[in-house]
């Protein structure tokens, strides 16, 4: 298994590093860690574009040096649209995610959202890991539970398969989230039987869990109360080495990530790593 960071030299590139350090002790993961230049570079002065390799080369040494105890590889490549061209090395590597830290641009809570990690969110056939600002100063080498929201759009299976294949392989805890915000509500907020469904959807999906996981994996489940996405996931305890999963929008092409509006109200209020895996055929919403 291995794991494409899309680094850049600097605060954000040392997060999403660092979180990829994380997430590779856990699972027994490699890194390849990419800089990804403009095409241009390439095209013009053979002598400008041997420059920005030994430059980016001296940055990677850096990048290797974060995480010493983690198989890694580093290399630089050139592009002409750098979102394309993160996706087209991760693929080519084999690499199984992609992790981005912040680069500026729209601030979204403690997630940074620049226009490069704005365009993988809207075309990755690739998982993305956002890096949260300041995770590179974290003491926390592992992950220690993944929380997986849920709801019961079609879709939803999928995404509960890979959070469940996730802990069986990071072996740690598994939560189910399950969340009942009135700003959700076709009705208003005026829906009394939303909390018994939620319920009623969490125990299934506990159950399902545990037949899948062995026995020493635990799994919960969480039903998150709020006027607001927002407020209802704010409710919930998180830590320092939590790693939540969500999935697609129901808008995003198979196969594509397309981030949606409840996932984007969440980046606004954690500050813990966020997981966007693309739709499959069935569509996760």
């Amino acid at each position: 298994m291995r794991i494409f960071v899309a680094y850049l030299a600097n605060d954000g590139g040392a997060d999403a590093v660092a979180l990829a350090g994380r997430m590779a002790r856990t699972a027994g993961a490699e890194l390849d860690i990419g800089l990804i230049a403009p095409g241009e570079h390439q095209g013009a002065d053979p002598g400008l574009a041997e420059v920005v390799r030994e430059q980016a080369a001296e940055w990677l040494d850096d990048a290797r040096a974060m995480v010493p105890d983690v198989p890694a590889e580093a290399h630089v490549a050139f592009h002409d649209s750098i979102a394309p061209g993160i996706i087209a090395e991760a693929q080519r590597t084999g690499c199984v995610t992609i992790v981005v830290g912040g680069s500026g641009g729209g601030i979204v809570g403690s997630h940074s959202l620049g226009s490069v990690v704005d365009d993988l969110l809207r075309s990755s056939p690739v998982p993305v890991v956002l890096a949260p600002r300041g995770i590179r100063n974290s003491p926390v080498r592992r992950t220690t539970q993944i929380t997986c929201a849920l709801g019961t759009r079609p879709g939803a299976a999928n995404l509960l398969d890979l959070a469940i294949q996730a802990a069986q392989r990071s072996h740690v805890p598994l939560r189910l989230m399950s969340l009942v915000a009135l700003d959700q509500l076709p009705t208003g907020g005026t829906d009394p039987d939303a909390h018994q469904r939620a319920v009623a959807h969490a125990e299934k999906v506990l159950h399902t869990a545990q037949d899948r996981l062995p026995a020493d994996v635990e799994v919960t489940t969480s039903i998150a109360h709020g006027s607001t996405v927002e407020e209802a996931v704010e409710a919930l305890e998180w830590h320092d080495g939590d790693l939540l999963m969500v999935g697609s929008s129901r808008l995003a092409a198979p196969q594509r990530i397309f981030l949606g509006a409840t996932a984007a109200k969440m980046l606004r209020v954690l500050s813990v790593p966020v997981a966007v895996l693309p739709a499959l055929p069935e569509n996760i919403t």
